[in-house]
């Protein structure tokens, strides 16, 4: 009898591990049934969680996680209400735009017009900083070798709206519409540059190719009619990096990067391909460090990490004249005037993402602006009517023609700067201590 309750047992146990196991969250693509790995997984606070794994499983997690938010490069967000789910299928952009035709010698220059959305977070070991932005940007790119005039292929920002949240250990947190730390990668990933179609992309209009590094993958190549999608892990192949040369030299700094990979979405129109193609990209890129390792945001020697999934959406591609692209590099634009056109196609922002714009947007500034209580160390320790005396204002320019009063003031921020790491690095030992 016992050896009969025992087997019993045993077999409930295996059905209810076998349940528990088809309850995992698969995520496929919805047209190829394929599983997706690496795909970003966000809790219903916009934290990022967990990823899938190679075969697009996403770990188990917490009901009070949900609903949780599931994002990967090149499709739309897709939003899980409940645990039950078993497969969350996520469907691919697609994105078209008119054709640009040439008929001018003069026009030697390609403007782009693009649209940026991202998701950026920056985290210690106890707080965290994250960042929604939607931000207006341009590109101009030179058509011809002996036009002298270099243009520009990374982002240039023409406006943008910011909205932070700001959350510590104990899960206290507060917004702002701006923030004095950038650590966003987002200003770094720009155009890519041209290149040639592999043979299987030409001979056939439904291809596909994969291009191995030392270790994985470093290129994905799909082509189906007209429509191309790249994917490419700059980390898997060295050599990849000439997709984006700015980010190169953050390699031999203090950072270390954890994912970097860029897809892009091509309407292809012959053997090359040019920005003159390219209908969008989106890129991941996760790090351990970032610039002077955020000193003063975090406690000395502790490591920050850096997370940034963007989105951009190519809106216009016009050929002007060099005399056009100079006005366009002149020009300054007034973030008030400008404004940001979001695409059709771009996907809804999450309930939590709208619930952090309208905490922004309600913040009273002026109130806030007179409540501040003003530092009273950068009040000047002389009043009166002594700072305006002839002899005052003399002295004063005499100092400035010398140099004197620069050598002070930099001799002045030196050593605001020794006390200012000597003052961190006692209170860190003494937090180290308790």
């Amino acid at each position: 009898m016992v050896r009969c309750v025992v087997v019993i047992m045993l077999f409930m146990l295996s059905v209810n591990l076998t349940d528990a196991a088809a309850r995992h969250i698969i995520v496929v693509d919805s047209a190829s049934r394929e599983p997706l790995p690496g795909a970003s997984v966000y809790d219903k606070s916009g934290r990022a969680i967990a990823v899938s794994n190679k075969r697009g499983h996403i770990p188990e997690q917490s009901s009070v996680s949900f609903p949780i938010t599931v994002r990967y490069i090149g499709f739309k967000d897709k939003i899980v209400s409940s645990a039950d789910a078993d497969t969350v299928f996520m469907e691919e952009f697609y994105s078209r735009l008119p054709e640009v035709v040439v008929d001018a010698r003069g026009l030697r220059l390609l403007h782009v017009l693009a649209f940026v959305r991202e998701f950026s977070s920056l985290s210690t070991y106890t707080d965290t900083v994250f960042l929604f932005r939607e931000k207006m940007v341009d590109f101009m790119i030179k058509t011809d070798k002996r036009t002298k005039f270099n243009g520009w292929v990374i982002p240039r920002t023409l406006t943008s709206k910011s909205y932070y949240r700001f959350t510590n250990t104990h899960g206290l947190d507060s917004v702002s519409d701006s923030y004095l730390n950038h650590f966003s990668w987002s200003d770094w990933v720009g155009l890519p540059p041209n290149s040639v179609l592999p043979l299987a992309m030409r001979v056939s209009e439904s291809a596909t190719d994969t291009v191995r590094g030392k270790y994985s993958p470093s290129e994905i190549w799909a082509r189906a009619g007209d429509s191309l999608n790249i994917t490419v892990d700059l980390l898997a192949d060295t050599l990849r990096r000439r997709v984006v040369p700015n980010l190169d030299l953050f390699f031999k700094k203090y950072v270390d990067f954890e994912q970097l990979k860029i897809n892009f979405d091509y309407d292809i129109s012959g053997d090359t391909l040019r920005v003159l193609d390219l209908d969008k990209y989106s890129y991941r890129i996760d790090s351990r460090g970032r610039a002077r390792d955020m000193f003063r945001f975090n406690r000395l020697n502790e490591p920050c990490f850096v997370s940034t999934t963007a989105d951009v959406y190519i809106l216009d591609k016009e050929f002007i004249t060099l005399k056009e692209a100079k006005k366009w590099e002149s020009h300054k634009f007034d973030v008030n005037e400008t404004g940001i056109y979001e695409p059709m196609n771009s996907p809804d922002l999450s309930p939590e993402i709208k619930a952090l714009i309208d905490r922004v947007n309600s913040i009273d500034a002026e109130k806030v602006r007179l409540a501040y209580v003003p530092d009273h160390r950068y009040i000047s320790k002389y009043s009166g009517r002594n700072n305006f005396k002839i002899g005052n204002r003399a002295l004063l320019i005499l100092k400035q023609m010398t140099g004197i009063s620069y050598v002070k003031a930099h001799r002045s921020m030196k050593n605001s700067w020794k006390s200012f790491v000597n003052d961190r690095r006692i209170k860190n030992s003494e937090r180290s201590e308790e």
